[in-house]
């Protein structure tokens, strides 16, 4: 009897200490892997300074020598892959949404035939939740699939912000 007690009890350990791995869904993980290989320019299985740089020069961001350092002070150790996760689901306790979700929330914006009226959803965008500001919705508006009528087509919208979860059924 003690046995299955104290067998039971390590169990209960082992899932507290929680494997990060266990956070995220198999597709998730795989994609993160992907990125941070495409992250990781030396090869080596660790984010450093010269890696971040070159990433951000690639995609044309302008980041300083100290917001290099921050970001890297984030870590607990060196950023191999999986400190990369445990930073990502630090950062997103809560927040992490399934593909699901996302799909709701828009078509809930979406009329009959699935478009959203743009200034209907610029109008939600600088209302409610986490209010974007009018530069913002610029912004975003620039990389939306926005037709001559001023609309969005919803499912375009989903399969760009999912993984490919909108309505592509032909």
């Amino acid at each position: 009897m003690p046995k299955s007690g104290s067998r039971s009890s390590s169990k209960k350990a082992q899932k507290a200490g929680s494997n990060v791995f266990d956070m995220f869904s198999q597709k998730t993980v795989a994609e993160m892997k992907e990125g941070f290989q495409i992250m990781d320019r030396d090869k080596d299985g660790i984010l450093n300074k010269e890696d971040l740089r070159s990433i951000f020069d690639e995609i044309g961001r302008i980041i300083s020598d100290e917001e290099i350092q921050e970001m890297l002070a984030d870590a607990d150790g060196p950023v191999n892959f999986t400190m990369f996760l445990n930073m990502f689901a630090e950062k997103n306790k809560g927040e992490v949404d399934d593909d699901e979700v996302i799909k709701k929330a828009f078509l809930a914006y979406s009329n009959e035939e699935g478009f959203i009226d743009c200034d209907n959803f610029r109008h939600a965008l600088m209302t409610w939740g986490d209010k974007f500001t009018g530069p913002e919705v610029d912004d975003a508006f620039q990389h939306l699939p926005i037709d001559d009528d001023n609309q969005i087509d919803a499912d375009e919208l989903i399969s760009m912000l999912t993984a490919g979860s909108g309505g592509d059924e032909d």
